[in-house]
């Protein structure tokens, strides 16, 4: 059995009254995007260029630009440039809370998008005008009920982030593990798991809560096609499992990796700091100086709780590789366990 043979079954009724799981169907996700493996590259602010999404979709995932830090002509020049270096499928991702999304949306509609993924924001902003040009919506979520508003709004497939993921995340704090099986019976569309995931094994045991896929991006922010800075990709290497702290939830809850910057938003926090104090230590460009930059100091870093396990900067195409190895190397040996 390969790694798009899992059959999807009717919910039943099991032992002592407890309903059986559904199970993960990645045919949908895979035939539906027109991708080779159930896996999304994450779309990441300074951190997934045209160079990530294009590798990213040429070694068989969905690769994703991230528009949150691509503006205007910038933009504009990145989807350009994903076209001329594939001719697989890509999507781009928009968060709905920035400002300018709208004429970012219409151009990428202009250039002929096939595939959008939004977050931060309601499912009912973009969906219906973007699916009357043939497009795709895919839309983020954090909890079942939004996931369920996601569905009522037409969209194409949720994916639904756990908090151990980097950037910005939900306020109800559900983890990965508790946050797929909900939205799987709360919802009857294709789900893809996202955050805490960056190897085959956490793929296998995603799709063994019920996703039909999984959304990777810190692991794809540490490749070398990434457009991360050198010195931000090597913290990351050095990152302990405890280095990551969700923080600013006042202003949008965000997962940071600890440096001076974190400290000093700590501190704020922890002296009950208002919600203008933190904006005005937040000022504009943190988020650039130190991703894109390498200001490893007083930039924010944001990623995810999974950075305490990436140990090296493999090419996009040796990780999928890697990660599709463990993934069939752990199904194979799932098989054998027996619990009498």
């Amino acid at each position: 059995m390969g790694v798009y043979d899992i059959t999807e079954r009717d919910q039943t009724k099991g032992h002592y009254g407890y309903a059986m799981p559904i199970l993960c169907n990645p045919t949908k996700i895979t035939h539906h995007l027109g991708i080779t493996y159930p896996i999304i590259q994450a779309g990441m602010v300074w951190v997934s260029g045209a160079k990530l999404a294009a590798a990213s979709s040429e070694a068989g995932c969905l690769g994703v630009l991230g528009a949150g830090s691509l503006t205007g002509e910038l933009l504009s020049q990145h989807i350009h440039k994903v076209q001329k270096l594939t001719k697989k499928p890509f999507a781009v991702n928009f968060p709905i809370m920035y400002h300018g999304t709208e004429q970012q949306v219409n151009l990428a509609l202009q250039m002929g998008v096939k595939i959008f993924i939004m977050s931060a924001g309601s499912p009912k902003v973009y969906t219906k005008r973007i699916q009357q040009t043939g497009a795709q919506v895919w839309h983020v979520t954090s909890s079942p009920l939004l996931a369920k508003k996601c569905e009522d709004a037409g969209v194409d497939g949720v994916i639904v982030e756990g908090f151990e993921a980097g950037g910005h995340n939900g306020r109800d704090e559900l983890t990965t593990l508790v946050l797929v099986p909900q939205v799987k019976k709360a919802v009857n569309l294709p789900v893809v798991a996202a955050g805490g995931i960056a190897s085959g094994e956490q793929m296998l045991a995603a799709m063994a809560l019920g996703a039909d896929g999984v959304q990777i991006g810190s692991r794809f922010a540490t490749t070398v096609e990434s457009s991360a800075h050198e010195k931000f990709k090597q913290a990351i290497v050095a990152a302990a499992p405890s280095d990551t702290h969700l923080m600013m939830k006042k202003i949008a809850p965000v997962r940071l990796l600890k440096n001076h910057f974190y400290q000093q938003v700590l501190s704020l926090e922890q002296s009950n700091g208002s919600t203008e104090e933190l904006l005005a230590l937040l000022g504009k460009g943190r988020a650039k100086a130190g991703m894109h930059e390498g200001d490893l100091t007083e930039g924010e870093l944001e990623i995810g709780q999974v950075s305490g396990m990436i140990s090296d900067i493999p090419t996009v195409a040796e990780l999928v590789t890697q990660i599709i190895s463990q993934y069939e190397q752990v199904r194979t040996h799932l098989t054998t366990l027996k619990l009498d």
